[in-house]
């Protein structure tokens, strides 16, 4: 599933090429016709993101609201764009620019109002300039519920996925398993300013890279052109660092990685 920084890096690249001007909205599928009826030829007054969600908001008070899910996608391309390929729930045509969705969870025409409430469900997100620590560390130390399955949880911190929870946790040396409320604060703050200065890595790059330099050498990335990992999709092969074998589990329905020497239970 995309993580927040894929739909910062999608708010900033939409405000980008369509705001200011009438943008044509379409749905080559069908799904979304009724939706891209309200919105198709209207003005995009500004794009943004509040986690893994992406707000497209218009001149009229519409605002389109797209959840990736584990399976959508946005393909961009210049105008003329191809006939549809696949079944793409919405297309977008502003001046020389064009935008492709595909497979969303939610693709869906909603109000200002509903903004509001979806973001007030939502924990503080580490890429938003109002982005309110506070919160996130009010709902942790009062927590026994192991610090892997809150930094999960989008009411507690919104954008963090799968890979950045495992790779913040091993770099400051944190045992998934270990309950929120253990945590000090000292350790804490720092986890939220490493998410900001890593999420903001990877919406500029639009890769992820949670590698210190000293540590970017050896055993290939996981999977083909994405950037080493210390431990996510690594189980079984030497840490990075200490040459441990990597650990890995199911928790909250999710796969987890850690090294058991760099991360003390």
């Amino acid at each position: 599933m995309p993580e927040g920084h894929i739909l910062h890096r999608l708010a900033r690249l939409h405000h980008e090429h369509y705001a200011g001007a009438p943008v044509r909205v379409s749905s080559p599928q069908g799904r979304f016709a009724d939706g891209a009826a309200l919105v198709d030829g209207r003005v995009l007054t500004h794009a943004d993101a509040w986690g893994k969600h992406l707000f497209h908001h218009y001149d009229n008070g519409a605002v389109v609201h797209v959840h990736l899910g584990i399976y959508g996608e946005f393909t961009e391309s210049a105008l003329p764009l191809a006939a549809p390929v696949g079944q793409v729930r919405m297309r977008m045509r502003g001046v020389g620019h064009g935008s492709d969705l595909r497979g969303p969870t939610a693709c869906e025409v909603i109000t200002p109002g509903d903004v509001d409430a979806i973001e007030a469900r939502l924990g503080p997100d580490p890429l938003r300039p109002d982005a309110d620590p506070e919160r996130a560390w009010a709902r942790i130390i009062k927590s026994r519920s192991a610090i892997g399955v809150l930094l999960m949880n989008q009411a507690v911190i919104a954008g963090i996925g799968n890979v950045y929870r495992a790779e913040v946790l091993f770099r400051h040396g944190i045992h998934p398993e270990r309950p929120g409320k253990s945590l000090s604060r000292s350790q804490f703050d720092e986890v939220w300013a490493d998410l900001v200065e890593l999420m903001r890595i990877g919406m500029e790059r639009g890769r992820m890279h949670v590698v210190r330099p000293e540590h970017d050498h050896g055993a290939p990335a996981y999977a083909k052109n994405r950037p080493r990992t210390y431990v996510y999709r690594r189980a079984g092969d030497p840490c990075r660092v200490c040459a441990t074998p990597v650990l890995h589990k199911v928790m909250g329905a999710r796969n987890l990685f850690w090294c058991p020497v760099c991360q003390p239970a």
